[in-house]
């Protein structure tokens, strides 16, 4: 019993002691039914944790969470964003741009031209053959330009230039040079052939332009605005008065304005700049308010009616031509403006049958391309690191540009005739040839590029699978 007893008053001591450390650390905790807890218990059990969240949803899809509404359109955006930025895209750009502005006007020039070719008691695919022959020659001068490294490119452009000086003096000489529409710029070379100098001193304006101002840029001479403008400045001046002695003011402009490209380009201060434009605009103004037919051409810029003595006969029935097109033409061969309504369809004013033909498709078209062969000759001269490659591309590009916004610029009714054919799309091959070699020359340009040049030998046959084999056992293995 005395057993019993103590062990009574031990169980009773250690409820006490239990209850009191209880009530010091708080009120009893309670089990899920309310019941208290063995007074041994108290001590183990954890306060009771808050609501429990509810499991996020799981997606039904394995592939992770949905992608947000527009992703499709903006993958696509990236897709077209990386292709646009690829090392060999303007070298596809330009090529393909100059191949196929080539094609078309040779398809426009047979539509364009059948006509007056009956008229003049020739057969109608007369001004087509020579158009072809000079195109295949072109694309052999296109060929033989890409092809070519900068160095040998640097090397002609003396050549050229004193070349290009010399027929262009033949031409003023009696008996030698050729007046075609009242401009004395022509030589005869024999049966139905012709050469116009002043196409090929365009071809070589840029290139010495180019030879000269990047030997001095590596000289650092260009800070000086003596060494900027001599000899560069004197010798357009020389090649403008040669053109202007023959009278065509139409390629005198587009010289000007490789001059300009040039010149800006090297970074002229704007000082410089508008003092050498002005002088060009008020010597342009002079040249222009002598001449009775400029004047007549300049006061036909959107006209909307033949005027007296059909002065603005031509600009007229342009307008006529686009304007009976529509969205997608009459069909090819069947403009009525080409017979007999509309001079010079198959030259200066292609444009107009091709709206009227092919409608405002096939004009959009046309614009669309020397938009592309324009922005790669910018992103080409942009991205290079050699001054001439700068230079020489950006001369190409401006006489391209300015040349086609003068022609198209001339058939909207937005610009007076110039008289100037649109680059690589109307008849003529004396302006096709020197066109065709400055798009050579843009090619081997955009070849020339490191990224580029990395790009084109990956895909030469054999040479992918080799460098993938070095790169498989240059690969680091943790085998053993």
């Amino acid at each position: 019993m005395p057993a019993e007893e103590s062990s009574a008053a031990r169980g009773r001591d250690r409820s006490r002691a239990t209850s009191a450390i209880s009530r010091a650390l708080g009120p009893p905790l309670l089990p899920a039914g309310g019941a208290p807890l063995p007074a041994g218990l108290a001590l183990r059990v954890r306060p009771a944790a808050g609501p429990r969240r509810p499991p996020a949803a799981r997606s039904r899809t394995s592939g992770g969470p949905r992608s947000p509404r527009g992703g499709g359109a903006r993958r696509l955006y990236e897709q077209a964003r990386r292709a646009w930025d690829r090392p060999l895209t303007a070298y596809y750009l330009i090529l393909g741009a100059g191949l196929l502005i080539t094609v078309l006007g040779l398809v426009m020039v047979y539509s364009a031209s059948m006509i007056k070719a009956l008229e003049l008691g020739k057969p109608g695919t007369y001004f087509f053959r020579k158009q072809f022959l000079a195109a295949v020659i072109g694309a052999g001068l296109m060929a033989a330009a890409a092809r070519m490294p900068v160095k040998l490119h640097r090397a002609l452009a003396y050549p050229l230039l004193m070349g290009a000086v010399f027929l262009m003096v033949l031409v003023q000489v009696p008996g030698i040079g050729m007046s075609v529409n009242g401009n004395r710029n022509w030589l005869y070379l024999g049966g139905p052939f012709q050469l116009q100098p002043s196409e090929f001193g365009k071809l070589a304006l840029v290139l010495w332009g180019a030879d000269l101002l990047a030997r001095k840029q590596d000289k650092r001479l260009l800070n000086q605005w003596k060494h900027m403008l001599v000899p560069l400045v004197p010798v357009a001046f020389m090649l403008l008065g040669l053109i202007m002695l023959g009278g065509d003011m139409g390629t005198a402009i587009i010289l000007t304005a490789i001059l300009f490209g040039l010149l800006w380009l090297a970074g002229a201060p704007t000082r410089l700049f508008a003092g050498v434009l002005g002088s060009a605009g008020l010597i342009a103004f002079l040249l222009i308010k002598t001449s009775p037919n400029r004047m007549s051409r300049l006061d036909c810029m959107g006209a909307s009616e033949p005027g007296p003595g059909g002065s603005c006969w031509q600009a007229v029935h342009g307008i006529y031509a686009l304007a009976s097109g529509g969205w997608f033409g009459s069909g090819l061969g069947a403009s009525v403006e080409k017979w007999g309504q509309l001079p010079e369809p198959h030259t200066d004013f292609i444009f107009a049958i091709t709206g009227e033909e092919l409608g405002l498709a096939g004009t959009l078209s046309v614009l669309a391309l020397f938009a592309a062969l324009g922005y790669a000759g910018i992103r080409v001269a942009g991205r290079t690191e050699d001054p001439f490659v700068r230079y020489a591309a950006g001369g190409v590009t401006t006489w391209i540009t300015a040349q086609a916004v003068i022609n198209i610029g001339a058939v909207l009714g937005l610009l007076p005739i110039a008289g100037v054919p649109l680059p690589l799309f109307s008849y003529g091959g004396s302006a096709l040839l020197p066109t065709m070699f400055a798009v050579g020359l843009l090619i081997a340009f955009a070849r020339a590029d490191p990224a580029a040049k990395a790009a084109l030998a990956m895909r030469r046959p054999g040479v992918r699978w080799k460098t993938m084999r070095r790169r498989v056992k240059k690969r680091p293995s943790g085998e053993r």
